[in-house]
């Protein structure tokens, strides 16, 4: 499921490469089912008032149609799309640091613009858990991106692929460490579960009554989940060197070339990823009494990732079919809110978080876990309409746009020679949480 290494070095690639292809519409295509799949793994942790697991928010008390819903959840969502998130974040980093290359500028300016975009984003996060969701994505790709551009940008591919070899052996010890751990507790009969209502679950920030506590609640809660989710949970970090090396093979620019690949990469991706995911509803279903709850959280949480691979390399056979006809209207849908990822990932939360939290409209407290998988569906298809609508006029979304002015403070001293003509002449091209190329 790796993606074989060149032996050769690639910190100065030749800015020409892949420069004459028309826009792919891979990444867009799986940006825009990660945002689905956003919605719907969000979306427990906006609702309250009822008993969760000790190691996610999902109801005990579950009625047929939740269990099934949690089954399909847990398999194939959770802990799957972010790890997808990565990838394709990863991927924009090496697209647009190649862009810049090849319209000319230096290595040092191009990673410059990166880290001026990274540290935006971090801010972006910021002002979004403080105004919605503490558990904004969008600053922890920041915090990670700065770490990538600045010590891994311009490595050697076989350096990129030992790091990311290394700490994907740490994540696999230390998720068999803890199923050991689990099992060796639970035949001991060891009491160190930690089960036992309310007082073990985790916390509901939606059941917070009073808006300006609740600013002060996710704030607090961002400050120490972002950097536990971007940098120490490895997901992430190896998810982002993976995306660079196939970034710089192109390899969702021109899947046609690399079908067998992705063939085997979605293939045992795609069942590493549910066979984890399987376990882990056993476990949520009480099938391993008496070990403890966590056992098998953390073997979960690693095989996210070569589900995340296998989502995005069964994108890139998609778009290798779609590539050959006119795109209809599932896949223009797709590819509109991918092209506009960060505002169609802002939306949802404006949809979310007022309606469903307590300081707000309270729905979030009457919902079952399948109505509210109902109305996350609901929430994506509106931000469809809107990307759409945008799509139609030609223009970027709102967040996108914000954050390249932020980036690009004077655009013809800040961006290279040639690139600010090309992006004005391409004003649908992705400039939120991953950027993709154009040619």
């Amino acid at each position: 499921m790796t993606i074989p290494a060149a032996t050769g070095p690639s910190p100065a690639p030749d800015p020409g490469v892949h420069a004459s292809r028309v826009r792919a519409i891979a990444p867009d295509l799986a940006r825009g089912l990660m945002l689905l799949l956003i919605a719907l793994a969000n979306m427990p942790w906006h609702l309250f008032g009822r008993e969760t697991a000790t190691t996610s928010m999902h109801h005990v008390d579950a009625s047929l149609g939740d269990r099934i819903w949690q089954a399909i959840a847990v398999v194939a969502i959770d802990g799957r799309s972010y790890p997808l998130f990565a990838l394709l974040f990863g991927y924009g980093m090496w697209q647009l640091y190649r862009r810049q290359l090849a319209a000319g500028a230096t290595s040092r300016e191009a990673r410059r613009l990166l880290r001026r975009r990274h540290w935006w984003m971090l801010a972006f996060g910021a002002v979004h858990a403080a105004l919605l969701w503490a558990g904004d994505i969008v600053g922890a790709y920041g915090l990670v991106g700065l770490l990538v551009a600045w010590w891994f940008l311009e490595r050697r591919d076989r350096t990129i692929a030992t790091w990311a070899s290394v700490l994907a052996g740490l994540l696999v010890l230390g998720a068999l460490a803890t199923a050991a751990m689990g099992a060796v507790l639970g035949a001991l009969e060891t009491p160190f579960d930690l089960e036992g209502g309310d007082a073990a679950a985790i916390p509901s920030m939606a059941a917070v009554e009073s808006y300006p506590q609740s600013i002060a609640v996710r704030l607090g809660m961002w400050l120490l989940i972002t950097p536990g989710q971007g940098i120490l949970g490895l997901v992430v970090p190896i998810g982002i060197l993976l995306a660079i090396l196939a970034a710089r093979r192109g390899i969702l620019e021109e899947p046609e070339r690399h079908r067998a690949l992705l063939v085997r990469v979605a293939a045992w991706g795609i069942a590493i990823g549910w066979a984890g995911g399987a376990l882990a509803y056993a476990e949520l279903l009480g099938a391993f009494d008496p070990l403890p709850s966590w056992t098998f959280s953390l073997l979960h949480a690693a095989t996210g990732l070569p589900a995340g691979v296998g989502y995005a390399a069964l994108f890139g056979l998609v778009a290798a079919r779609l590539a050959r006809r006119p795109l209809r209207l599932g896949a223009r849908a797709f590819t509109a809110v991918g092209k506009r990822s960060l505002s169609s990932y802002l939306l949802q939360s404006v949809l979310f978080a007022p309606v469903l939290s307590a300081w707000g409209l309270g729905l979030g407290g009457v919902l079952t876990e399948w109505q509210g998988a109902l109305y996350a569906v609901g929430v994506w298809l509106v931000t469809v309409a809107v990307a759409l609508a945008l799509d139609a006029a030609g223009r970027r979304g709102p967040a996108e746009t914000l954050l390249r002015r932020l980036a690009y403070p004077r655009d013809a001293r800040a961006q290279p020679m040639g690139v600010a003509r090309q992006e004005a002449a391409a004003p649908s091209a992705s400039d939120g949480l991953a950027p993709a190329a154009r040619g």
